[in-house]
């Protein structure tokens, strides 16, 4: 994998002439987690998908720049909430499909060893119908790694999990997505607790910085410095609602 940028987003978005943010301006430091919280219908999503390059149905105003000056395109990886795994694949088949959509051979001896890192090995040849939320999104997690892309956007991904398996795959995801320039939208206050280097509350007028603990992520999901910051995170975005 290459070396990761920043990125800044900077600009206002509207559909059908309604405001869908004011101008904002955030930085995605470069190989370090951003989270994006606040309520549903502010943008969060749409201000994602404008730096995945897909279609939102919104006018935005403004520019998306990579700090090294390249091109995005090419560079980024999507991860959403639903694991959109292709029904008629296995895990293996699903975790090198981009390769084989674009046209590529794949590097199975990679594939095999990510399908093996997110603990799926003896679940390799089975159906997305057979397996548990979890291991979905397991198999999920290891197709976005397969892309080995600098710049990965994350849209919810971990919301449909239980507790526990949700706790499970924040701590391989912040394992294994470590290096990468990430964003992270969720309406967890505990996850980004756990998993950010910062973390914004958006609104229709703006961002506005949260408080996360001194600690490096990925933290404990029992620490004393994480259950403030996701208590603080929760009350302000009962403020802003």
């Amino acid at each position: 994998m290459v070396r990761p940028p920043s990125i800044v987003l900077e600009g206002e978005a509207s559909i059908a002439g309604a405001r869908l943010f004011s101008k904002l301006r955030l930085e995605l430091p470069a190989g370090r987690w951003t989270s994006l919280l606040g309520a549903s219908g502010v943008g969060k999503s749409t201000l994602l998908r404008l730096m995945a390059g897909l279609d939102t149905g919104a006018d935005f105003d403004g520019a998306i720049a990579a700090g090294d000056g390249a091109p995005l395109t090419g560079r980024v990886a999507f991860m959403s909430q639903n694991d959109l795994l292709a029904p008629w694949l296995d895990v293996t088949g699903n975790v090198i499909l981009g390769a084989r959509l674009r046209g590529e051979k794949p590097d199975m001896q990679r594939a095999n060893a990510l399908i093996a890192r997110v603990g799926l090995a003896a679940h390799a040849r089975q159906f997305p119908h057979t397996l548990s939320g979890g291991q979905r999104q397991r198999a999920s997690l290891a197709r976005t790694l397969m892309e080995d892309r600098p710049v990965v956007l994350l849209d919810e991904p971990f919301s449909s999990l239980d507790a526990q398996s949700r706790a499970d795959i924040q701590e391989l995801a912040g394992e294994l997505l470590a290096d990468r320039t990430v964003l992270l939208v969720t309406h967890e206050p505990g996850e980004a607790a756990r998993l950010s280097h910062q973390a914004f509350l958006m609104n229709a007028h703006g961002l506005s910085e949260l408080p996360l603990p001194p600690s490096s992520p990925v933290r404990a999901v029992d620490a004393q410095d994480t259950l403030a910051a996701q208590a603080e995170m929760f009350r302000r975005l009962r403020s802003a609602a």
